[in-house]
Formats: C-alpha cells, structure tokens, sequence
C-alpha cells in the first residue's frame, strides 16, 4: 500500500477527488491510502498565518518554512523517513514524466506540498523537500491541481489499480521499447463515421499486420503532434 498526504491551506479541494476515478479505486481496494492536511493547523498565530512578506521587499507573499516543514514532520513520523518522498509542486522543478511517475509509485508514502501565492521560503527545500516536480512551464495558483494530477500518474502504476496494465504501458510515452513516442491511432464503431472508414488492417485479424500498421501510427502521430520530439522518432 502507498500512502499520497497533501499538505495544503485549501483542504476542500480534493473533496470528491480522492473518492472518483482511479484515486477510489486504489482505496477501495486497500491499494492506496489518502491523507489532507490543512496547513493552518500549523500557523504561528492565533490568526491561522501560514505566510508571510518577503525580506528584502517585492511582490507577493511567501508561505513560512515552520508550517509547512512541522506539517510534513508530522505526517512521515520518525519511522517513516526512509521511503518516503517529499515533493514539492514547483515551476523549477522537473518536468513530470512517466519515469517519475513510476518512480514515485514505489514509495511506501509520498507527501505533497502544495505552495500558494508568490512561492515558499527556500529553506522548505533545504530541510524537508526530496523532489521538485513541475507540470509544465505555465504558472498556476496553486500546486493542489498539479499534486492531483502527479498522485493519478503515480497511482496508475501501482499494480491492481487498473484492469488492464497493459494498457498503461502502452500509453503515449510508456511504451514497452521504452520510446518517447505518442500511441498509435485507435478506432472503435461504427466502421464508418460520416465517410471515414476504420482502416481494412484493424479489421484484418492478421496480428502481425496490425502491429506494424500501429508502430507506423505511432510514429506518425509523433511527428504531426509534437515537434519537439520527432528528431528522436
């Protein structure tokens, strides 16, 4: 069992989230254990102050390193230090990856700090932080929507939560060649949709035709959709 904890000043947000999809799954199934921690339980006042104004000036305000690193302190305890990672939801972080992912599905528990407002106090990373993720380059509110959405990667690979684990690892960047490239094209019925026919191969039955037909799809798929890659395809 893995156990996901996201540690955050807005709680209600992963209402509903952590019941649906893959997320209810793994915990109906005793595969996955879920905690929220609502970093105001942890402020340094009365008032519920978690953050604070930047020394040296400028912009914004900074989420406090004692909240965040007595949050974190309290969810791992002292036993649980050795297989657990840390990650924090930030713009200087890696990119995520299926590599990550799966990475992360091996740990006994993952903890997700979620930051706010203009950033958190650098000493978080030095103290209590194990990985940096970033979800792309773009700037969000928040990191409740990219730990969500980190914790379904990292869920998916945890073996029993899907039905078809073939299918994750026939994904668009899982393949089993260990490419970087999109899935092939699929189709279902009708045969025809408004005068596009499924290609005859899919309906063939000749398996090996199939294949190929699918390793082609991927590769051209590749190339139309992202250009940034096809110098590796």
């Amino acid at each position: 069992m893995i156990n996901i904890s996201f540690i955050t000043i807005f709680p209600e947000m992963f209402d509903g989230v952590l019941t649906t999809g893959v997320f209810g799954v793994a915990s109906k199934n005793g595969l996955a254990e879920y905690t929220v921690v609502n970093l105001r339980d942890f402020a340094v006042d009365n008032h519920g102050s978690v953050d604070d104004y930047p020394y040296g000036g400028g912009p914004g305000m900074i989420l406090m390193a004692s909240p965040i690193v007595e949050a974190v302190e309290r969810v791992v305890g002292e036993d649980g230090k050795e297989d657990t990672a840390v990650v924090l939801l930030s713009p200087f972080g890696k990119t995520l990856n299926q590599d990550t992912a799966s990475k992360l599905a091996e740990k006994k528990r993952v903890v997700f700090i979620c930051g706010r407002y203009k950033g958190v106090d650098e000493r978080v990373n030095d103290i209590i932080v194990t990985d940096s993720i970033s979800i792309g380059e773009f700037v969000l509110s928040g990191g409740e929507l990219p730990a969500m959405i980190v914790a379904d990667a990292v869920i998916r690979y945890i073996p029993g939560v899907l039905g078809d684990e073939m299918s994750r690892d026939t994904d668009s960047f899982s393949s089993l060649k260990g490419r970087d490239y999109l899935d092939s094209a699929y189709y279902t019925r009708p045969k025809e949709f408004r005068g596009l026919r499924v290609p005859e191969v899919l309906m063939s039955g000749n398996h090996k035709k199939i294949e190929e037909w699918r390793e082609q799809s991927s590769r051209d798929r590749t190339l139309r959709y992202r250009n940034e890659i096809k110098k590796q395809v």
